[in-house]
């Protein structure tokens, strides 16, 4: 693996701290999967940091909380018993998630609106597909209700997917934007 820049160190931790703003912002709220912003900030990892960076920063997240500092969304906040929590799993599925939209992103040529928005969609997807076995898995075995797949559908994904489409459509436009400023000024993002 190649060496990190002062500039890739810089915007991981930009981003990392993004998404501790990300579940801060939902602490309080009351259900098993919260609204959050995450979905959001992960999708700008992914779309404007690379796979690599993007996925790094979500890490660098998740990190920070497993070893005890309280920058998760929900009761107990951080710590190693985190991984015990529903939505943990979602956690995990956001770090694939950047790493696939950075990825699908790679291409500058190919960077149009709607390959910007696919790329999104297959981050929403990314995320679900690790996130939701999960959810299902810790309620039905750790937690030990029971809930059938529809159930887990109407807790985890039903009631998020239109948000987190928006969360995609304003995300493509912002990162797509942010690309080509930079691009316009000759910055290097490699």
């Amino acid at each position: 693996m190649s060496r990190f820049s002062a500039r890739d160190i810089t915007m991981t931790a930009v981003f990392a701290a993004m998404a501790v703003v990300a579940a801060m912002l939902v602490r309080y709220a009351g259900s098993v999967v919260p609204f959050s912003l995450m979905p959001f900030v992960v999708m700008l990892a992914g779309g404007l940091l690379g796979p690599r960076l993007g996925a790094l920063s979500i890490v660098v997240y998740i990190l920070l909380g497993l070893v005890g500092l309280p920058v998760f969304a929900t009761a107990p906040f951080g710590g190693p018993s985190y991984v015990f929590q529903p939505t943990f799993g979602f956690l995990l599925g956001f770090i694939g998630s950047a790493y696939v939209i950075g990825a699908l992103l790679k291409n500058p040529e190919k960077r149009s609106y709607a390959r910007y928005f696919i790329a999104m969609l297959a981050g929403i997807i990314v995320y679900n597909v690790v996130g939701l076995p999960y959810l299902y898995a810790i309620l039905t075995f750790y937690l030990g209700k029971t809930y059938s797949v529809m159930q887990v559908l109407k807790i985890g994904f039903i009631p998020f997917i239109t948000l987190d489409l928006v969360k995609a459509a304003v995300a493509t436009v912002l990162a797509r934007a942010v690309y080509r400023r930079l691009d316009a000024y000759g910055v290097d993002r490699t």
